[in-house]
This record gives C-alpha cells, structure tokens and sequence, in this order.
C-alpha cells in the first residue's frame, strides 16, 4: 500500500535521527537477533540494551551480596550500590532538592502506588477530605487509592472520592471539570503522566493549576520513565512512582520518588527486608543508558513513528483509532501521542487480529489493557514503539493492516 507522507516536520524527525538510531538499535542483542520480528510492546516491557546486561552480569559475578547485612567487602560495594542508586533515581528525575527528596526501591509501579496508598496517605487525611482517582486509567493507580478509603472506613476516617474528570472524545483529563470545587478542593490527586492506551501526556501542570498549591499530585510515571524527559524540577508533583522493567531494567523492580515538601514525611511501613540487589543494579544500569541515549531523542523518535502510523490507519476504514482524533493526521499540530497507538478492527476480534500480526512478525498488546471500570470495555490493538523500532516496521504493520481492511 501507499500511504500518504504530509508530515514534513516528521519526516525531517526521522531523518535527522535515522543514524542515531541504527546505532541505538544495535544495542538491543534480543532485537538484533531476531531481523524477522517487530517488538510493539514496550509499553507492557522494555527490552534491555547489553549494557544493562553487562551490569548484571558484573553485579553477579563480582559483588552479589545482601545490602546493609554485613561488613564484608561485597556487602559493603552492595550497599553502597543500592545508595548510589537512590541519588541515580533523583539525578534522572533532575531532582532540585536531592537532600530533602526519598527515593524507595519497589517490585514496579503497582506496589509503589499501593505502598504510597497504605503507608502514607491515610495519615495524611482527614475525615471529610476529597481525593480524585482516575477512574479510566489503569487499574494500579485506581484500586490502591480504593483501597485506602476503606481502609480508613474502617477506622472511622470517611473520606470523599472524586473521580477525575476526562474529555470524552479525546480521553485527556477535563481540567476545567477537575479545577471546579465539589465541596472543597481535593487534598490528594492521582495521576497519569502518559496515558497507557491512548498515548497522550495528561499535562499534569494544568492538574497543579487546577487543584492549587496545596494537593498533593502522586504521579503514575509508567508509560514515560525511559520514553521522554522526566523533570520534578518541572513537575509540581510530590511523588512520581515508576517500573524498571518498561525503563529497560530487569523486571521486578521500581521505584517511588518522594518530594517530602507537603504533608508527612513518606516512610514506607513494615520490615525492610532483603531489596532487590540485582534489579536495583540493573536500574542504575538502565538510567544511565538512558541518558547516555538521550531520553528527548528517544521522544522525538517515538512520538514521529506513531504519528506515521495514525497517518496511515486513519486511511483505513476498517479501523477506529483510539484517542484524540484530532491528532491523527501527519501534519496535525494537536499534541501527538507519546509512541502508544491503540486500535480496533470493525469486524476482527482484538484477539484474533494479534493472533493474525503475530503470524507475520509483529508481537503487539491485544485485550483490556487493564483499564479502569470508566475506561474502554472493549478490547484493542496496542502498538507500543520504542527506540529500536523502525520506520519499516511501521510501514509493513500498516501494509499487513490493509489486508485485512
């Protein structure tokens, strides 16, 4: 098929990077061994760069020991890892106060998010406080907020749930909705930086106008950790909470970053018990591949190749696009999505067409993405790019598309 090519500003994208990103790709020894197959699911894991395995496999082979255990040198080079790492976090969060801010290592987002939900927002609240949940993004950053207003239920604390406001034709939060008072402005906020099926960047400083200075904003930094510039110098935000596996770092690993500026200080309950030395190793590895790359390269890379492949799905009829549809076109000048193109076919089971890709290469997401109960019902294609994917692979998945159109 020919798909038409308006978008001047991403062509010029493409080709400005075209050699930066060869270089980039060929890092990837999973992706490099495998020419036949199209990986479209990083927004589910990131692959790994050899450096990141490199630091694995140094870590094992040279320091494996448990962390603030013992006085022997591998346990000391491990513990002094694992602070190293920390001050990492902060350093890639362009963290303006790394003295007063808490990095927590987690197993990934979802128990992050719930760790903030159990041990620090309930003394953060009062009965007859709001908190907003957002109720159509992924269920991680709904069910823990859930969670802790029954908890609090429970101990005579009655607080109000608020659910976030969206636009519905484009799937963006309503912040006009969001900045009108139910009763009082919301004490607590959670947020999305990235949204997990439509793709768009949820402009989390129109959420800090919205709810004034004094909210606390804890933000799902999932689908934009290792995709775009992160910056809390920025972000008027209080935590930012994150997985490692989709930042390219080995899976079972994360963090909470904690600004520690509005209300108690974030001290995450119970033992600590033995942390993931190998992950957080892996993490420090990633961030500073990271880095290295150049995460607003890897944006403008990403954000050109979905725009490419809503220029071409929006030509076939037998597909709706999720999302914003004011931004499918290749020369729109509405925001673009961050790399994440969700779809459906009109006649084709969401299944069944990822069944069909796969025979021909092309390993996508295809089900409920895990959204929230005022989400999509429906099941979707997710494409999910990354910097190893290429402009090819975007033109072969739209010409298998077709086929089917």
């Amino acid at each position: 098929m020919t798909t038409p090519r308006t978008d001047t500003q991403g062509s010029a994208v493409i080709e400005e990077l075209a050699k930066w990103q060869r270089a980039r790709r060929a890092q990837f020894p999973i992706i490099t061994a495998h020419p036949e197959l199209a990986y479209l699911d990083s927004a589910a894991t990131a692959q790994k760069p050899q450096a990141v395995l490199d630091a694995v496999h140094a870590y094992l082979t040279t320091t494996n020991a448990n962390a603030g255990r013992g006085t022997y040198p591998w346990a000391n080079r491990t513990t002094a890892l694992v602070e190293q790492a920390r001050d990492r976090v902060k350093r890639f969060l362009d963290d303006p106060v790394p003295e007063r801010s808490a990095v927590h290592f987690t197993s990934g987002t979802t128990e992050g998010l719930r760790t903030v939900a159990r041990d620090w927002l309930p003394q953060f609240l009062a009965d007859g406080d709001e908190i907003v949940v957002p109720v159509a993004d992924h269920e991680a950053n709904i069910a823990p907020w859930l969670e802790a207003g029954r908890q609090l239920a429970g101990q005579g604390v009655h607080i109000r749930v608020r659910p976030m406001p969206y636009q519905r034709a484009s799937g963006d939060y309503d912040h006009t909705a969001l900045a009108e008072p139910a009763g009082g402005r919301p004490r607590f906020v959670a947020a999305t930086h990235v949204h997990h099926v439509y793709g768009g960047d949820m402009n989390i400083h129109r959420i800090r106008r919205a709810v004034g200075p004094d909210a606390v904003i804890c933000l799902d930094a999932a689908q934009s950790i290792g995709h775009l510039p992160v910056s809390v110098a920025d972000l008027d935000v209080d935590f930012v909470v994150f997985s490692g596996h989709k930042a390219m770092a080995l899976p079972g690993t994360g963090a909470v970053w904690a600004r520690q500026a509005r209300g108690p200080g974030f001290t995450p309950g119970g033992w600590a018990g033995t942390p993931n030395t190998v992950g957080i190793a892996s993490l420090a590895a990633a961030l500073d591949w990271l880095d290295a790359a150049g995460t607003d390269r890897i944006e403008r890379w990403t954000v050109a190749l979905a725009a490419r492949l809503t220029e071409g799905l929006r030509h076939l009829d037998a597909y709706e696009i999720l999302g914003c549809q004011s931004s499918l076109a290749a020369d729109s000048s509405v925001q673009r999505r961050q790399g994440i193109v969700t779809f459906r076919h009109h006649a084709v089971d969401s299944p069944d067409l990822g069944f069909i890709l796969f025979s021909h290469g092309f390993m996508v997401r295809s089900d409920q993405h895990c959204q929230g109960s005022a989400g999509e019902r429906t099941g979707s294609v997710r494409v999910s790019l990354h910097v190893h994917n290429t402009v090819e692979e975007v033109d072969r998945l739209l010409e298998v598309l077709a086929t089917l159109g």
